[in-house]
């Protein structure tokens, strides 16, 4: 679906917008020309695309700043971008605004093992930096199922998780400080290398922003100890039903896995087919259960995994004998997206979260809409903390069918929301779920979290476009302020 073309005024005003940006980044550093322009057309929400007016390639912070101080002075709008896999499109581009990549930023800066913790530049691919500390015996606890691509500053940028988020958290949990690049250009570090920092919590409130109130330029992560021992076991159940009940049943005997991740059917076979995991393809439902910790910790924890499971009927029941077997049954659940792109022409990716109580409801009201629509629906997600992926099925070269896609993805997120759970769990808002926020939200709450973007970003050229169903003039809403990290908010109007 592509969206409107710029006016005349804006082609006419193209070639002096370049212009000047080349003054700040010069060489390659701009992106003008229109074929070269394509690859930029869309990010993972790949449904939506259109042509920026161009793409600046930023190699130090000052260039950062100075782009961004340029743009401010001049209204032009930015959408900062990181590798593009958002499936939200949270980096989907505008014809009359300039995609800020931030690509060649790609360095780990430094690796601060006494303090448990790594410096990187938002470019770094989430893999490479457990990749980077891995033989000294650590790693980087947040893994998105696109962790080879996807990069830091994104992962920040909509609050990422994966599936070890369970027992070690979201991006949020895991990051000591950020370098951020506000849209006036001021420079402002939050947090540090320590646990906390005094004053508002700026760090938490940009993490999962979604790129709406200030570029991060740096990121400080914390590493943790890999674990001396890592057990998987995979249950098949023959009925999605007995394998929602059992997630309940784990969390409530107090066992806290390092990840638990559920499967049906349809996604079973397809993950199976593309790696040959050794998934039971009669099975209805899968789990897959990951302790870690000491050796003897894990076995006894295992064996009331196990038992639990067997007291819900499960039929297949596999630990892991080895950590290339362990791996094995992860790259199935890893590569269940792609896998299912082999059995569908396109697929509809949704995200958004519900009490794990919810589960099997949830998942029954899912397949009734699936037969509603007429699509099919591939069910993959992190159930311990009830993040649903559901992969609707459909051809977007059948008149209507991304439509329907499309509806029945609202209808999914509308039942999340409906049962206590919440619109996204990692995915973001971004333009996909924005026409959705009054489902969760009313007037007055969507008008405190535009104050909060306002100040961040007065003028409104941040991003604009995604997240909020309806804009305010931050005039309109009360003006607040940041300046070296400190907040000044004015007295609260009455709504």
């Amino acid at each position: 679906m592509r969206m409107p073309a710029p006016d005349a005024a804006t082609i006419a005003n193209k070639a002096g917008i370049v212009r000047a940006l080349r003054k700040i980044v010069p060489g390659e550093g701009v992106i003008a020309d229109d074929s070269a322009l394509v690859p930029y057309e869309s990010d993972g929400l790949s449904a939506y695309r259109q042509t920026p007016l161009a793409v600046v390639l930023p190699e130090t912070v000052e260039q950062v700043s100075a782009v961004l101080a340029w743009c401010q002075a001049h209204g032009v709008k930015v959408v900062p971008r990181g590798a593009g896999t958002s499936l939200s499109g949270g980096a989907l581009p505008l014809t009359d605004g300039i995609i800020l990549g931030m690509a060649k930023f790609n360095r780990i800066v430094e690796v601060d093992y006494e303090n448990r913790c790594a410096v990187v530049q938002p470019g770094v691919t989430n893999l490479a930096i457990s990749a980077a500390v891995q033989a000294d015996g650590f790693y980087y606890a947040p893994d998105p199922s696109s962790q080879i691509a996807c990069t830091i500053g994104g992962n920040v940028a909509e609050n990422s998780g994966g599936v070890h988020c369970l027992k070690y958290g979201l991006t949020t949990n895991n990051l000591l400080g950020c370098e951020i690049v506000l849209m006036d250009g001021e420079v402002v570090r939050l947090g540090g290398r320590g646990f906390d920092a005094a004053g508002y919590d700026l760090l938490g409130l940009v993490t999962g922003s979604e790129g709406l109130l200030a570029v991060v330029t740096e990121v400080t992560v914390r590493l943790l100890p890999t674990p001396q021992t890592a057990r998987a076991l995979l249950l098949g159940f023959p009925s999605v039903e007995a394998a929602g009940a059992t997630v309940g049943d784990i969390i409530a005997a107090g066992i806290i896995p390092a990840g638990l991740e559920m499967m049906d059917k349809p996604a079973i076979a397809a993950a199976e087919a593309f790696i040959g995991a050794g998934y039971p393809l009669e099975a209805e439902a899968l789990l897959i259960v990951e302790l870690d910790g000491p050796e003897a910790e894990c076995a006894e924890l295992a064996g009331h995994v196990k038992a639990l499971a067997q007291a819900r009927g499960a039929d297949f029941i596999r630990v892991s004998r080895d950590e290339a077997e362990r791996l094995a049954f992860w790259a199935g659940r890893k590569a269940a997206f792609p896998a299912v792109g082999r059995i569908s022409p396109d697929y509809y990716c949704m995200d958004g979260t519900i009490p794990r109580a919810q589960l099997p409801h949830v998942l029954g009201r899912i397949y009734e809409m699936a037969r509603d629509y007429g699509l099919g629906v591939a069910n993959v997600f992190h159930a311990g903390d009830g993040n649903l992926h559901p992969l609707i099925l459909y051809d977007a070269d059948n008149d209507g069918e991304l439509e329907r896609a499309e509806a029945f993805g609202a209808d999914i997120l509308k039942l999340c929301v409906a049962v206590g759970g919440v619109l996204t769990g990692e995915h973001g808002v971004g333009v996909e779920k924005r026409d959705l926020m009054g489902e969760m939200f009313d007037e007055t709450d969507l008008a405190c979290q535009q104050r909060v973007k306002c100040a961040f970003d007065p003028d409104g050229l941040l991003n604009p476009g995604k997240v909020f169903p309806v804009l305010h003039r931050c005039a309109e809403l009360g003006r607040v302020h940041v300046h070296r990290g400190k907040v000044a908010f004015p007295e609260i109007p009455r709504f």
